[in-house]
C-alpha cells in the first residue's frame, strides 16, 4: 500500500469521524507537497468544507490533529490557507525502503492471462529511402510506449508496417534499371536501404529536369508532370507490378532484400525490434477487397472514370479516393487491408497506430471506414499522435541533403560523445570505452527526443544532449556509473540488509521520490507518455546527487547510518535503470 493511499484513507476516516461526512474517495488525492514549504504530501481541504462548516484553514487543523493522533505514519502538519501538508514519520519511510529494496520488480506490473493485449504500430518505413530522423522519434516514442504499457501489466504485440510497393518504390527501380549499371550493396560498399535511397533521389533530379523541359515548351507545371515519360514508365511499372509481371517482381523482391538489410542494421542499432511485421504487398489486396466490397453495401461509390471513393460528408468530412482510375490503392485501402488481419492474428484489446500529427485526419477517415464496413473495434483505434522533430539549421544534414539521415545521426551521436567523454574513458580499455560511448551517444539521442511531451513539436540539439550537466540522458547515465562505484567501493551490497538508522529529512525525501515510481508508470501508460518517466528519471538523479553531495557515505562512522546510505543509493540505481529502460536506454556500469 502506497503512502497516499494510506494518507488517503486515514482523511477520509477523520472526514467521517470530526464530521459525519461521507466523500468522494477521488476528492482525496494527496500530492507531494511543493518545496518550498515543510512536508512529505499536501490534501486540499476546499472540497471538504461543506461538511466542515468552517473556515478552510481551521478545517486543515482539525484534519491534522486527527492525523497525528490516529495514524502512525503522520508525524506532524502544518496548515498553508487550505492546504494541509503532512510530514510522514522516518521510521514509516525506513519501512517503505525496506520494502522497495526486497523487490527486485519494484513499479513493474507483469502480464498474467486476464490481461489486455495491445498492438503498438510504429516504423512504417518506406523501401525507397532510408530511414531518417523522423523515423528515429517514431521508433523511439514506439518502443517505450509499448515498454511502458508492459510495465503496466498490459500483453503488448510490437508491429511494423512497411510501405513496401506504390508510384514511389517503382521511382527507385526504374531509376536502377536506367542509370545503375548492376550496382548492388556489395559492389558499391554502401548500406541497401541507403543504395536505394539514391535512386530514389536520381529519379527525381532527371523527373524534374524533363518537367522543366516540358514547361519550357509551353505546358503548365501540372500538365508537363503528367505527360513526363519518365513518371509515365514508373506508373506503368507500378501498373505491370500490380499483373504480376515476373521480370518486375523479381527486381522488386531483389531491391527490397536490400533495404530490408538496410533497416535491420538501423533498427537494430536504435534497440528496437517489433514482434510481427505486416507488408503493405500482402494488405493492400486485403484493403481492395473490402473496398469494392463496400460500393455492394452502398457505403463506397464508383465514379465515371472508375475511381473508387467514400462519402464522408455526412459525417463532417469530404470525399476520400480509395482506388485509382487505373485501379491502384492508396495508402488508405492498405491501411484497411492491415487493420482486418491484424485482428484475425491476434486477439486484440487495443491497437494504437504511432503515427505523426501530419496524419490526424488519415487515422480519423480509417476510424470512421472500419467502423462503416462493419468493423466493430474500428471506433476503438487510437491514433498516438506526435509532433514533428528538427535539427537546427546546417546540423548533419543528410546524403540527398534535404533530411537527416538516421545512420548519419546514430554515427555523430556516438563519435559526439565518445569526444565529450575521452577525459572520462581515459583509464578504460578501448572496448570499453567504445561501449560506453555508444551507450552514451545513443541514449542522449533517445532521453532528448522523449523528454518532451510527444504531442509537441521539438528541436533535437545533437550538441546539447550530450551535456553531463542538465536534464540529459548522460546525466542520468553519469548518476548511475557513480552510484556503481560507490557500491564497488563498499565491497558490493546485501539489498535485503534492514539497517534501523532512521533517515533524516533529505533521505525521507529521497524516499519518497523512490516510492513514486510505480505512480510515474502508471500514468505514463495512462497517458502514452514517455516523457512523464524521463522527467522522472532526471528529478530522482538530480535528488539523489544533492544527497550525496550533502552526505558522506563510505566515510560515514556510524555503520547503521552508512548501510541505510548504501541501500538507499543501490535502490536509487536500480529505479533510474529501470526508468531509462522504459527508453530504450542503457545505463553503463561505469564511466
Amino acid at each position: 500500500m502506497t503512502i497516499e493511499s494510506i494518507i488517503a484513507g486515514a482523511v477520509d476516516k477523520a472526514l467521517k469521524e470530526l464530521y459525519g461526512a461521507e466523500v468522494n474517495p477521488e476528492t482525496i488525492v494527496p500530492q507531494a507537497t511543493r518545496k518550498e514549504f515543510e512536508g512529505n504530501l499536501t490534501v486540499v481541504v476546499f472540497p471538504f468544507l461543506k461538511a466542515s462548516r468552517k473556515a478552510p484553514e481551521a478545517t486543515a487543523t482539525e484534519i491534522g490533529e486527527w492525523l497525528v493522533k490516529n495514524e502512525a505514519a503522520v508525524e506532524k502538519f502544518n496548515v498553508v490557507k487550505g492546504f494541509l501538508n503532512i510530514t510522514v514519520d522516518p521510521s514509516f519511510w525506513l519501512g517503505v525502503l525496506h520494502g522497495i529494496a526486497a523487490d527486485e520488480k519494484f513499479g513493474i506490473t507483469a502480464a498474467d492471462e486476464n490481461s489486455d493485449l495491445v498492438m503498438v504500430e510504429y516504423s512504417s518505413p518506406n523501401t525507397n529511402k532510408p530511414l531518417h530522423l523522423g523515423h528515429v522519434r517514431n521508433n523511439l516514442l514506439g518502443y517505450s510506449l509499448a515498454c511502458i504499457l508492459e510495465a503496466n501489466g498490459h500483453k503488448v504485440v510490437k508491429t511494423n508496417i512497411v510501405n513496401d510497393r506504390g508510384i514511389h518504390i517503382c521511382k527507385s527501380m526504374l531509376a536502377w534499371k536506367k542509370w545503375g549499371n548492376g550496382a548492388t550493396p556489395e559492389s558499391t560498399g554502401k548500406k541497401g536501404d541507403h543504395l536505394i535511397g539514391d535512386f530514389y533521389v536520381e529519379f527525381d533530379k532527371h523527373f524534374k529536369n524533363e518537367v522543366k523541359e516540358l514547361m519550357d515548351s509551353g505546358l503548365t507545371k501540372e500538365e508537363a508532370e503528367a505527360q513526363s515519360p519518365l513518371m509515365l514508365e514508373a506508373r506503368e511499372m507500378l501498373r505491370k507490378w500490380e499483373a504480376g509481371d515476373n521480370d518486375v517482381r523479381s527486381l522488386w523482391q531483389t531491391m527490397n532484400g536490400w533495404v530490408y538489410e538496410g533497416f535491420d542494421e538501423t533498427y537494430k542499432r536504435l534497440g528496437v525490434g517489433f514482434d510481427k511485421i505486416y507488408y503493405e504487398s500482402d494488405t493492400y489486396l486485403e484493403g481492395k477487397d473490402l473496398v469494392l466490397g463496400g460500393i455492394e453495401k452502398g457505403i463506397m461509390y464508383r465514379k465515371d472514370d472508375g475511381s473508387v471513393w467514400a462519402d464522408l460528408t455526412g459525417d463532417g468530412l469530404d470525399h476520400k479516393l480509395l482506388l485509382r482510375a487505373d485501379g491502384t490503392s492508396v495508402y488508405m485501402t492498405q491501411d484497411i487491408g492491415t487493420a482486418k488481419l491484424r485482428y484475425q492474428d491476434f486477439p486484440i484489446d487495443k491497437m494504437i497506430y504511432v503515427v505523426g500529427n501530419e496524419q490526424n485526419y488519415h487515422f480519423q477517415v480509417l476510424s470512421l471506414l472500419l467502423d462503416k464496413l462493419g468493423f466493430k473495434w474500428g471506433k476503438d483505434l487510437t491514433h498516438f499522435s506526435y509532433g514533428m522533430v528538427e535539427l537546427p539549421e546546417g546540423k548533419m544534414k543528410s546524403r540527398e541533403g534535404t533530411v537527416v539521415d538516421a545512420d548519419d545521426l546514430l554515427d555523430r551521436m556516438v563519435e559526439s560523445a565518445r569526444e565529450a567523454s575521452a577525459d572520462r574513458f581515459a583509464d578504460m580499455p578501448a572496448e570499453e570505452a567504445a561501449e560506453v560511448a555508444r551507450m552514451v551517444g545513443l541514449g542522449a539521442l533517445k532521453y532528448f527526443l522523449l523528454k518532451v511531451d510527444p504531442k509537441k513539436n521539438m528541436l533535437f540539439n545533437p550538441k546539447e544532449s550530450i551535456d553531463f550537466n542538465g536534464n540529459t540522458g548522460p546525466f542520468l547515465q553519469y548518476t548511475y556509473a557513480r552510484i556503481r562505484s560507490v557500491i564497488r567501493r563498499a565491497g558490493g551490497i546485501d539489498m535485503n540488509m534492514t539497517p534501523a538508522a532512521e533517515p533524516n529529512d533529505k533521505e525521507c525525501t529521497l524516499i519518497q521520490k523512490v516510492a513514486d515510481f510505480p505512480n510515474v508508470v502508471r500514468e505514463a501508460g495512462r497517458s502514452y507518455s514517455p516523457a512523464l518517466v524521463a522527467n522522472y528519471c532526471y528529478d530522482l538523479a538530480k535528488e539523489y546527487n544533492q544527497f550525496y553531495h550533502d552526505y558522506s557515505i563510505l566515510k560515514e562512522e556510524d555503520t547503521q547510518k552508512r548501510d541505510l546510505r548504501l541501500l538507499l543509493s543501490a535502490v536509487v540505481a536500480r529505479t533510474l535503470k529501470a526508468g531509462v529502460a522504459l527508453l530504450g536506454m542503457e545505463m553503463p556500469e561505469r564511466m
